[in-house]
């Protein structure tokens, strides 16, 4: 059977309206079973290759009980499968996972300033998309909170950032609760993906 699944990536897609362009992407990459491969570190879109770069750096700073890109997949719709930055494991379960986003020195001040008010409806409006994938991460692995984390970016230069200490007033952690919501639109709109799954599963040998 092809791989069929919807990631944590695809969130922004999957919510979109069944006529755009990203949804319709969605359905075609879904219906290939392929995912593209992305070799984040040799990026020519320099967001992309630092993000990546500094990912590595930020990992360096958690203690020895977070895993990197660890992958769950939902109980309830297995047709959603999310891949989280850091994991923090006990006993082989997952009890805690930090999502990382690297953002422009200016977007950070912003944010920081937004973390002092504990102005978490700033986060939900200005990054939608990073609050909602956290929802999709919370959806699979059962949590009811986990760790938005926000990374200031100073350089675009590898060596630079290879060689960074990622120092702990560099960061802004927001504490995201679980939110039904969000959570309800995103299992009504794997549905049909569930539904397309089961079938070629249950018909994969012709039966």
């Amino acid at each position: 059977m092809i791989s069929m699944y919807i990631g944590s990536g695809d969130v922004s897609s999957l919510l979109s309206g069944i006529n755009t362009k990203g949804y319709l992407e969605l359905w075609q990459r879904f219906m290939s079973g392929t995912k593209p491969y992305y070799n984040s570190y040799n990026s020519p879109i320099d967001a992309l290759r630092t993000g990546k770069i500094l990912e590595d750096r930020y990992f360096l700073t958690l203690p020895d009980d977070y895993y990197e890109q660890y992958v769950e997949t939902c109980k309830e719709l297995d047709v959603l499968k999310s891949s989280i930055d850091f994991a923090r494991l006990s006993n082989g379960q997952i009890i805690d996972f930090d999502e990382l986003k690297t953002c422009e020195l200016n977007d950070f001040l912003l944010i920081q300033n937004a973390k002092e008010r504990n102005d978490l409806e700033y986060i939900k409006k200005t990054y939608k998309i990073n609050y909602n994938q956290v929802q999709f991460q919370l959806l699979c692995t059962g949590l009811k909170k986990a760790n938005l984390v926000f990374l200031s970016v100073y350089s675009y230069n590898d060596e630079e950032n290879y060689g960074r200490e990622v120092k702990e007033n560099e960061t802004v952690k927001f504490k995201i609760q679980r939110d039904e919501k969000v959570i309800d639109f995103i299992k009504d709109r794997a549905k049909i993906f569930q539904t397309v799954k089961d079938y070629f599963k249950n018909n994969e040998n012709g039966k």
